[in-house]
């Protein structure tokens, strides 16, 4: 393991536990991230409650997983801690995204969300439109079932 993903793991790993409903069954494992980012086509990006990346040693407040190839990004994950919502890190977060992209030359980002999911007005709000649904996609705790909703922003 890298020696920054070493230090950044448990703190991506502490907001994806207080951002994520045990409910909807959105949280990813610890090992879930660790085999993403073992390929070169899978990033992350913290950010701090101050909005700047993430220094050593401070908490992070938001991150997003994403992946990237032949000129297309898909975010595959993109959470705030509940205690730092509703001050601009969410947008923050994608928009460093979609520099990111835009930097590379990549053409298009993809994320897909279960239907409801209050981030929506978020992605709509930076550019995002609805290209496709997955009927039934998701599974909750409970058993029920909700669509997904795929997004694409044009760059």
């Amino acid at each position: 393991m890298r020696a920054d993903l070493r230090q950044d793991l448990p703190r991506l790993m502490a907001v994806m536990v207080s951002a994520f409903e045990p409910t909807w069954g959105e949280a990813w494992t610890k090992r879930q991230v660790e085999d993403s980012l073992l390929t070169s086509l899978c990033r992350y990006f913290l950010i701090s409650p101050r909005g700047l990346p993430v220094a050593p040693d401070e908490q992070a407040a938001g991150f997003t997983l994403s992946r990237s190839i032949a000129g297309e990004t898909e975010l595959l994950l993109l959470a705030v801690d509940p205690q730092f919502r509703r001050q601009g890190l969410g947008a923050l977060l994608v928009q460093q995204l979609i520099e990111e992209t835009r930097d590379q030359a990549g053409t298009r980002i993809f994320l897909e969300m279960r239907k409801g999911n209050p981030a929506e007005h978020l992605y709509r709000n930076l550019g995002f439109v609805p290209v496709g649904e997955r009927p039934n996609y998701y599974k909750t705790t409970s058993g029920e079932r909700i669509d997904a909703v795929t997004f694409a922003l044009p760059i």
